[in-house]
């Protein structure tokens, strides 16, 4: 902790001067203009990075592959203000500058993200990320802040935004190949062929595995492993220069072993037979039974493209459909009898999605009034099972509940935002949506054993079965001015409001608990920035500073032997700020990283028997630096080049209650790779590490109090490989 303490103090004076973040990184792909500033869509229309007045970090196709890019966790350790835990390898939970959602609310039936995720410009709030792989991206773009307007549904932190290639008229092809340790084996491939003038086909197929990062005594398995198969197909037909269509289809299949957690005995306290025979080792488990994910996700879209004298119509059907089964042994010392202490989690989840958007943008008044409108529709339906095992010395409380859960979820939207010029350099922004939702379920507990006792949560034994139904609406404005001052520096001042729905608790202890629904959560949202280069645009700087105002925040708390309970925090206040750059002294040489400053507290919060005002946000660090370096040299014909990531990111914690066993420790990260690329990139071997400092990091924690149980999933260790590339 000393050297991390000294590295701290050293990084927070370098990402003061030279902080940067990859969305600066300048990538050489289809993503950029011909200046070298790589293109995004945040506004929902193509702009500079430079020229967008919103708190954005890209990454662009080549930044992602020099960067060992490949997991969302990834994207979190170069964001600043972005923030990943997950119960296990596929449920990620998000937290932008302070405001996310813990596994009580997101992973439940009636529950839904803060941050959410948006493939293609499809909504994907549930099931988890897609495969970075197989996507061939274009770029990865992260909005921070609310984005209640032109994104809408549930954006009250932020959003991720992956971006992949549209098929075109070249023909191309690219293979890679992995090995790497813990046996790990990664094969990719995917290429775009045009048919004819007008019709063009992409499509892609990776599959990726390894060995368990963790060793299970009991059954003497590996667990945690790996094993994702995913694939992609998009056809493109433009029959005229004013129709463009977009015909996509994913999926991913993933089946592997589960993640059984460790149990870390509180040291102030004997545990008893619940702690006795642990093994001290972290990447040890003593789990009766080695669990199981399985999860697929299918996605088809269809987006049509069609420019008109005074705009261009977008229209975006899709369909999502994810399948999930799970086993968690969450607690078990089965290896020491007659200490025979059981708890496990276990269930399905079969979600469907359909949505429909049309968009209308518009350029009038040669460029001076720009903007768009549009309305969105979502219908979701989710049917969860999911259930308990409770294996305990006293009969009184152990056996087996499972809670079956339908919701069907709707969601209208009518929406729309103008940029006029007020003078010239001087724009002003107006955007407003109006939501209309509802969430209708039935929710039952079932004792489903013969033993004597009645599981926890359950009340009684004689269970219960009900019903539900609730409607929100809200009002999500947005206002702001930016100003150009030069080709070179843009301020800009903006206040948004964002919103997310409400919803219903994922397991209930009592009927009245599972049929009444939580309130919305809103949050005003104040911010200024400014993005500047200097130099000839060898040194980039972009900062921004913000305050947010949230009320009626959704936080779950743990109530040992019952359940997680979802309720409305009163009110919350998060301020901060964020430095991003990049510096290039010479062409071969680049410097970047980035500062985020937080301060997330409950302004006010009480539940019975405890308040928690003045307590930190959950997964909300004070500090987050992240630097990293890149060098570029020629070896006769070829090419090398060295990328070297470091990040630091300050303590936290994982729950309202800000206890001590429930904190998220400070740690860092250290990813690097070499590569040696042929004439044109046609060929390019690399190595790569991640985690070289091979870093201890909880990604959650529950935290029985009465039994002293620490229960804790761990983020992976020090990985390495090689990849061998090919391109056409």
């Amino acid at each position: 902790m000393a050297q991390i303490g000294r590295t701290r103090s050293a990084l927070f004076l370098t990402g003061a001067a030279i902080a940067a973040t990859p969305v600066a990184a300048i990538a050489q792909d289809a993503a950029e203009d011909m200046s070298g500033d790589i293109i995004v869509t945040a506004q929902r229309q193509e702009q500079r990075l430079q020229d967008v007045p919103v708190s954005v970090t890209a990454f662009g196709a080549d930044q992602l592959r020099e960067s060992s890019i490949e997991t969302v966790q990834d994207i979190a350790t170069r964001t600043p203000g972005l923030a990943i835990t997950a119960v296990d390898p596929i449920n990620t939970n998000f937290a932008m500058r302070g405001i996310g959602s813990a596994p009580g609310i997101s992973q439940n039936a009636g529950g839904d993200p803060s941050v959410v995720v948006f493939v293609d410009g499809v909504y994907a709030g549930r099931g988890g990320t897609p495969d970075l792989d197989t996507l061939d991206l274009e770029r990865v773009e992260v909005l921070r802040g609310p984005q209640g307007t032109l994104f809408g549904k549930n954006a009250i932190g932020g959003l991720v935004q992956f971006v992949s290639r549209k098929p075109d008229d070249e023909t191309s092809f690219y293979f890679d190949g992995t090995y790497g340790n813990y046996s790990r084996v990664g094969i990719t491939a995917r290429g775009n062929l045009p048919l004819s003038d007008k019709i063009f086909l992409s499509a892609g197929v990776a599959h990726k595995q390894r060995d368990g990062f963790e060793y299970n005594e009991t059954t003497g398995n590996d667990v945690n492993d790996l094993n994702l198969t995913t694939g992609r197909l998009a056809l493109r037909f433009v029959p005229t220069d004013t129709l463009d269509i977009i015909l996509r289809a994913d999926v991913s299949h993933q089946d592997q072993k589960g993640n059984p957690r460790h149990n870390n005995c509180d040291a102030t306290f004997d545990g008893g037979i619940h702690c006795v025979g642990i093994n001290p080792d972290p990447r040890v488990v003593d789990a009766y039974i080695d669990g199981q994910i399985k999860r697929t996700i299918q996605t088809y879209s269809a987006e049509v493209n069609l420019d008109l004298p005074f705009g261009t119509l977008t229209s975006l059907t899709a369909l999502r459909k994810v399948t999930f089964d799970f086993v968690t042994p969450f607690f078990s010392n089965p290896v020491n009898p007659p200490a025979q202490i059981e708890s496990t989690s276990f269930g399905d989840e079969d979600d469907s999605q359909f949505s429909q958007e049309l968009r209308l943008s518009f350029d009038a008044w040669n460029g001076r009034l720009k903007g768009q409108t549009g309305l969105y529709f979502l219908k979701e339906n989710n049917d969860r099972v999911e259930g308990q095992i409770q294996d305990f010395p006293s009969p009184a409380i152990s056996g087996t509940g499972i809670y079956p859960q339908s919701v069907n979820a709707r969601s209208f939207a009518v929406f729309g935002q103008v940029d006029a010029e007020i003078v010239p350099s001087l724009t002003a922004t107006l955007g407003a949506r109006m939501t209309w939702e509802r969430k209708s379920g039935r929710f039952a507990g079932f004792k489903v054993d013969d033993g004597p006792g009645v599981p926890p949560p359950l009340g009684s034994a004689d269970g219960y079965d009900v019903t539900s139904s609730k409607k929100w609406n809200a009002f999500t404005p947005r206002f702001a001015l930016n100003w150009k001052a030069n080709d070179d520096v843009l301020l800009y001042a903006s206040v948004a409001r964002g919103y997310k729905s409400g919803g219903y608790q994922g397991i209930s202890g009592t009927a009245a608990g599972a049929s009444t629904p939580y309130d919305p959560e809103f949050a005003w949202s104040y911010e200024v920035g400014a993005k500047t280069d200097w130099f000839d645009r060898a040194l980039r700087v972009n900062l921004a500073a913000f305050r947010t105002d949230y009320s009626d925040l959704q936080i779950s708390q743990l109530v040992p032997l019952c359940c997680v309970v979802v309720t409305n925090a009163a009110k919350a206040r998060i301020k901060g700020f964020e430095i991003e750059t990049v510096v290039r002294p010479a062409a071969w040489l680049q410097l970047d990283g980035s500062y985020a400053y937080l301060d997330a507290k409950f302004t006010e919060y009480a539940i019975p028997g405890q308040d928690y005002t003045g307590n930190r946000l959950p997964r909300s660090p004070k500090n987050k630096v992240n630097v990293g370096g890149q060098i570029e040299a020629p070896v006769g014909a070829l090419a090398a080049k060295l990328r070297v990531d470091y990040s630091w990111v300050d303590d936290a914690y994982f729950e309202a209650s800000n206890i001590p066993q429930q904190l998220w420790p400070a740690h860092q990260n250290l990813d690097a790779r070499l590569s040696l690329a042929g004439p044109d990139d046609q060929w390019e071997l690399s190595v790569w590490g991640k985690n070289l400092t091979d870093e201890l990091v909880p990604t959650y924690v529950t935290y029985f109090a009465p039994y002293r149980q620490i229960l804790t999933p761990y983020a992976p260790p020090r990985t390495y490989g090689v990849t061998l590339a090919f391109k056409l």
